[in-house]
């Protein structure tokens, strides 16, 4: 698995070390040389200096086989054209960007770019907009026999209710974000493309909390 982020301030190198632990080779851009030493020590990836919409330095950075995509600069326009360029012409799946402004959020998430405000964004919640579900854990809860867990809605689940991807007693969806805005989630509420699921989950079944999305709630209702 290949990572490509643009921006190493703090966010960006916290991003870089963690999923270089979890086994991706990383490539990261930033404009300024210094910027770099956000970096642990013995980070292995790959850093490159420049803007990170220049079409040379991505592709330098991996671009045409990044499996995720994070754009975490600081300004607002240059992740979103970042993300982008990743997204419309690398047809990047994987693409996130942060934003500072949220107000911004709708217009950039109907453009099929997950995006986190910066005053709620953390390497945690970047990871679970990046990650698979079963490796998308937030926190853990108690003896750690339950996880909180956050996953963006896929496909295959838009247009279901809340209440029909919900299994007492293993897995209860808790919140849903949508265009830049968090509500609790009522049972009745119908899921759309792009909506960000935050869920309490038992360990046991985040292996097959991907395929229970998918189905619509039928996979662990068997």
């Amino acid at each position: 698995m290949h990572a490509v982020i643009v921006g190493c301030g703090r966010v960006g190198a916290e991003l870089a070390d963690a999923l270089a632990q979890r086994n991706f080779s990383v490539a990261i851009i930033d404009k300024n040389p210094a910027a770099f030493e956000h970096l642990h020590q013995g980070f292995e990836g790959k850093t490159l200096v420049g803007p990170g919409f220049d079409r040379d330095i991505l592709e330098e950075a991996g671009i045409k086989k990044a499996d995720v995509f994070i754009a975490v600069t600081n300004g607002d326009n240059s992740n979103i054209v970042c993300a982008r360029i990743a997204k419309e012409h690398y047809g990047r799946r994987t693409v996130a960007a942060r934003i500072y402004d949220p107000r911004r959020a709708q217009i950039y998430e109907r453009l099929g770019i997950p995006t986190v405000a910066t005053v709620a964004w953390t390497t945690d919640q970047v990871l679970a907009r990046v990650m698979p579900p079963s490796e998308a854990i937030l926190g853990t809860i108690g003896s750690g026999d339950v996880v909180a867990v956050g996953v963006e809605v896929p496909d295959a689940a838009a247009g279901a209710r809340v209440s029909e991807l919900n299994v007492p007693g293993r897995i209860l969806i808790t919140a849903v974000s949508r265009f830049g805005q968090t509500e609790v989630a009522e049972p009745n509420l119908i899921l759309q493309e792009g909506d960000f699921l935050n869920l309490v989950v038992m360990r046991a079944e985040l292996g097959r909390l991907a395929d229970h999305l998918a189905s619509r709630g039928k996979a662990l209702r068997v």
